[in-house]
């Protein structure tokens, strides 16, 4: 049958993290440093570099030497962009295959791209939380508000009309500020927010009208208020089938690992009932405590589409288990939580909890910021 490839063993965790005052976490920074520069390479010769497409649909060249890291482009992208809260953040490069796959921080960016030069790149929300709220930067929100534009032009985020309709009015609210119907009019003839747009177009000047006097920063806010009540917010999907051979696709968010048949959610897997996950080929596995099965079987099987595409899936489930559950960063070679056995892939950020403490103890504050081309009204 063959050994485990991956292993990733689920510690306990207390629900309620976030409120606990006790076991604040360690700040990973160095004296002196901040988020900006945390990451940041010695220099370097630089001698390629490569695009990255921005959430506000702009590009951005950055520099690749031959040892530069995954995180080291983070770094110069983050630097330029006046980015705080980067640990939500990642960069995703386009296969051959049209899959989109994060560039990992540890490792060369040219061992992970073929020609850099020529590759696909783009900046994208990581890591969603449950709550818009734990956002604390307004500059952060509104690019939380981009992804979602994004998620909804490429059918990722489908949803009922009035749905799609209140979302799209409160990205015009955000881009082009208040409701004026021969300014919307032209604004949606130009820019297409959904492939059936046209059908929409009364209801999305409709809810418009009603944001009169809405900044821009609250309907971003609003936004992800509702983009979160969603089953497919922040979802990306793995095709698999389950053991009998039905077609599913499988995602990871917060909670657990979630199981979809097309784009409905049928079960979530809460990180409090995941022993462990490993894959070993394809088959993607999913251990439970001995309370949760009972006398039914103990692993859940599935069956993805490829090696590279399970390896991938795994890997986003310990970085989502490690950010949004554990107190600290996991250590190098914490053997407790990855097995040295097979891979040693482990997250390499902060964890929410340090992002958020980070924020609230050193009062970081930004300058204003610009929002996309879009001119917005007075």
């Amino acid at each position: 049958m063959g050994e485990i490839e991956g292993t990733y063993r689920i510690l306990q965790t207390p629900g309620t993290r976030l409120g606990m005052q006790k076991n604040a976490g360690i700040n990973t920074l160095e004296p002196g440093q901040n988020l900006s520069t945390a990451f940041t390479t010695k220099s370097q010769n630089y001698d390629s570099y490569c695009n990255v497409l921005l959430l506000d649909g702009s590009t951005l060249p950055l520099e690749i030497g031959p040892k530069t890291t995954g995180q080291a482009l983070l770094s110069q992208l983050f630097t330029h962009l006046n980015v705080v809260e980067t640990d939500y953040f990642g960069i995703e490069f386009e296969t051959s295959q049209s899959q989109w796959v994060w560039l990992e921080p540890l490792k060369s960016v040219n061992k992970q791209l073929r020609r850099p030069k020529n590759a696909k790149l783009r900046l994208a929300v990581k890591f969603f939380p449950p709550d818009p709220g734990q956002l604390q930067e307004e500059y952060t929100r509104y690019l939380f508000a981009l992804q979602i534009k994004r998620d909804l032009e490429e059918e990722k985020l489908v949803c009922l009309d009035n749905t799609t309709a209140l979302l799209i009015s409160l990205l015009l609210q955000s881009e082009i500020g208040d409701y004026d119907q021969k300014v919307d009019q032209e604004h949606l003839q130009n820019i297409y927010y959904v492939q059936r747009q046209h059908t929409l177009e009364d209801r999305i000047m409709n809810y418009h009208q009603q944001h009169i006097g809405i900044s821009p920063g609250d309907a971003d806010f609003q936004i992800l208020e509702i983009g979160r009540r969603l089953d497919l917010y922040g979802t990306r999907f793995y095709q698999a089938s389950d053991r009998e051979g039905a077609k599913i696709n499988l995602s990871v968010s917060h909670l657990g690992v979630l199981v979809f048949q097309g784009n409905t959610k049928i079960n979530t897997f809460n990180w409090s009932k995941i022993r462990k996950l490993s894959f070993k080929r394809r088959r993607f596995l999913i251990k439970l405590h001995p309370e949760v099965h009972g006398p039914y079987q103990d692993a859940l099987e599935f069956l993805i589409q490829s090696r590279d595409t399970c390896k991938r899936f795994w890997k986003i489930c310990v970085e989502y288990h490690s950010f949004f559950r554990l107190q600290d960063q996991p250590k190098p070679k914490s053997k407790p939580v990855l097995l040295s056995r097979g891979s040693s892939f482990r997250y390499s950020g902060r964890t929410q909890k340090q992002l958020i403490d980070y924020m609230r103890d050193t009062s970081v504050k930004r300058p204003s910021y610009e929002r996309s081309s879009l001119s917005l009204r007075v």
